[in-house]
């Protein structure tokens, strides 16, 4: 398989959220859209947008999922490149020099300060450049996150489970629009695509988006009137498929 690590004048790029969006839908529908991506590595590209780590696309990937030719992990704070030939992702220092800077290395702080904090519940995975807990709406104390927001520190709460605290100013969407700015991609080639409010960032670039089918509420009802997002009725895989067709990046033609 060909990973293309030229972008800059494709017929699409897909830049997408995994968990309810890519890996969304039916098996047909997983397998009818990453059957096309396939088919059409020449002049399709795909980026993860994720709160997903590196490890774990990696497995994901070797198990028969299309491999990205950028992920954009860590909702935001992880931004790396995939090898065509090894499939070693690894981050790009440069990219993520700002997301170091902002983060100033403060996880172990922000443990310590949320150690008993009611509702939230640490995530075990080592994080970078971010700190991520299972939230639970009902027992969860706002207060207790206001020491974090004094420190400058961004919260982010999506589908109403996950909390994750994050650099200043970084999510998915200004990472994904600082790796489209570096590999001179053209922007008016990128299809953002989501459903829950971690992925808000994504449809706040201006990138044309979908937000698909089975989307959470909350985000729905924040890109109603952006009329560059498409509101697809198909859950997942096959939410991305509708807006493809809805965006007119390619025609039912060329299916």
């Amino acid at each position: 398989m060909r990973i293309a690590q030229n972008l800059t004048n494709p017929a699409l790029i897909l830049a997408t959220d995994l968990d309810g969006t890519f890996l969304g839908g039916s098996d047909a529908e997983r397998r009818a859209l990453y059957d096309w991506i396939e088919g059409n590595r020449a002049s399709v590209g795909l980026i993860f947008v994720t709160g997903r780590d590196l490890p774990f696309i990696s497995e994901l990937c070797a198990g028969g999922v299309p491999w990205p030719d950028y992920v954009i992990g860590d909702v935001g704070t992880t931004i790396a490149r995939v090898d065509p030939q090894s499939r070693a992702i690894t981050p790009d220092a440069a990219l993520e020099a700002p997301i170091r800077q902002a983060w100033h290395d403060r996880g172990e702080w922000v443990r310590e300060m949320l150690a008993d904090a009611p509702g939230l519940r640490l995530q075990p995975t080592p994080f970078r450049h971010r700190v991520s807990y299972d939230y639970d709406p009902a027992a969860f104390d706002p207060d207790s996150i206001a020491p974090i927001r004094a420190e400058g520190l961004d919260c982010l709460i999506s589908d109403n489970r996950f909390l994750d605290v994050l650099p200043p100013g970084v999510s998915k969407g200004p990472s994904l629009t600082r790796l489209i700015t570096d590999i001179e991609a053209n922007a008016d080639r990128v299809l953002v695509a989501g459903d829950t409010l971690n992925d808000y960032s994504m449809f706040e670039t201006g990138f044309a988006g979908v937000a698909v089918g089975n989307s959470e509420p909350a985000l729905r009802e924040k890109v109603a009137a952006k009329s560059h997002v498409h509101k697809a009725k198909a859950h997942g895989a096959a939410g991305i498929w509708e807006a493809i067709l809805a965006h007119q990046f390619i025609s039912g033609a060329e299916t």
